[in-house]
């Protein structure tokens, strides 16, 4: 019979042997670098410095068509949004919340009314504007190595590769003696896209030349009238079926999460279709006749809409303003505390009085 210590013995053999065979299996199982640009590729935040987030804070749809999860706290927090993580001292993040309250309660009779609400969203989306402005302003000198104060095509294209992977050098000397560049498909389908952008970002006259404005619309169509029709059009091409440029509901909630494999995944999908079918009625299609053309499309998508922050400021109001008084009072907010900060307040009732 084996003795205990002969038995662990075997058994971390065993062990070794397996994880020998696993770390094998995984060298063998990693695609080939075929390409003799590509270098090791760098971590994800560095890959996106460059590239046009697809997120845009403060805007209601991102760019692909989904919708903004965190709309409400972007416009209710501005740069505060970090401060409410889940793992905060709920006190702690309830007297933040009590203390935004107050800010937001110009006339200090401890309610919120849509104007006031209205003239908060609009501050919070300028100081999103701020912190894409000041980002823009470290991303331009990145890809601006001369410092001539305008980036070239070119350049830029190199600084994105060299981001992706590729040897920088040896990129920029094959642009320069017009050599073909060995890409692979996916890469190059994202090049053309962003070219697209580039002229819709260049301003007359058109020299593929960007300064650091123009820069600034190129990675954040928000900040710019023809851009945010560019993305508009970008978004409805990818959503229209029957190619008239405009959207109807059915064509809007088609945009699919997934196969349906389970019953989890059926509840996400009737949770998109319920989200996306609410905003495209009640929010997107202004004269609510069923089609959504590029003009309500755009007036959606623009941050800086007064008359959108308004009804906005009435939305969010609406889904805490339980006694109906069209305001929104200390309990009402702690109560829905997670529609606004993304963090769950609990025993809100017993501590309202606390945080006054």
């Amino acid at each position: 019979m084996m003795s205990k210590r002969a038995f662990l013995c075997s058994l971390g053999s065993l062990y070794l042997s397996l994880l020998f065979v696993f770390l094998l299996m995984d060298v063998y199982a990693r695609p080939a670098n075929n390409s003799a640009l590509k270098e090791k590729a760098p971590d994800s935040k560095d890959e996106n410095e460059i590239l046009p987030p697809d997120h845009l804070n403060g805007v209601k749809m991102e760019m692909d068509g989904h919708l903004n999860k965190e709309f409400h706290q972007e416009v209710f927090l501005g740069k505060e949004m970090e401060e409410f993580e889940e793992d905060s001292e709920p006190r702690r993040n309830r007297k933040k919340l009590m203390a935004i309250f107050s800010k937001v309660d110009i006339n200090k009779d401890r309610k919120i009314s849509a104007k006031e609400m209205q003239r908060w969203i609009m501050e919070k989306t300028e100081e999103h504007f701020q912190e894409a402005v000041e980002e823009n302003k470290m991303h331009f000198r990145a890809v601006d190595p001369d410092g001539d104060g305008h980036v070239s095509w070119d350049e830029y294209k190199i600084k994105f590769l060299a981001s992706k992977g590729f040897n920088e050098k040896e990129i920029a000397e094959k642009i320069k003696n017009n050599e073909e560049l060995k890409i692979d498909e996916e890469t190059q389908e994202v090049l053309d896209n962003l070219k697209d952008r580039w002229y819709q970002a260049d301003n007359p006259p058109a020299d593929l030349l960007l300064n650091e404005g123009e820069f600034l619309s190129f990675l954040h169509p928000e900040h710019s009238r023809g851009m945010l029709k560019f993305m508009v059009k970008e978004i409805i091409r990818d959503l229209d079926q029957d190619g008239d440029k405009k959207l109807t509901l059915s064509e809007f909630i088609s945009l699919p999460v997934g196969t349906v494999e389970n019953q989890q995944a059926q509840d996400i999908d009737d949770d998109w279709v319920k989200d996306r079918k609410k905003e495209f009625e009640e929010v997107i299609d202004s004269n609510h006749d069923g089609i959504v053309t590029m003009e309500e499309l755009e007036e959606y998508m623009d941050p800086m809409n007064e008359y959108n922050a308004l009804n906005e400021a009435k939305q969010m109001i609406a889904v805490a303003d339980e006694n109906q008084n069209h305001h929104l009072e200390p309990d009402e907010i702690l109560k829905y505390s997670e529609y606004f900060t993304g963090s769950k307040l609990m025993d809100y009732a017993r501590n309202v009085h606390e945080e006054f």
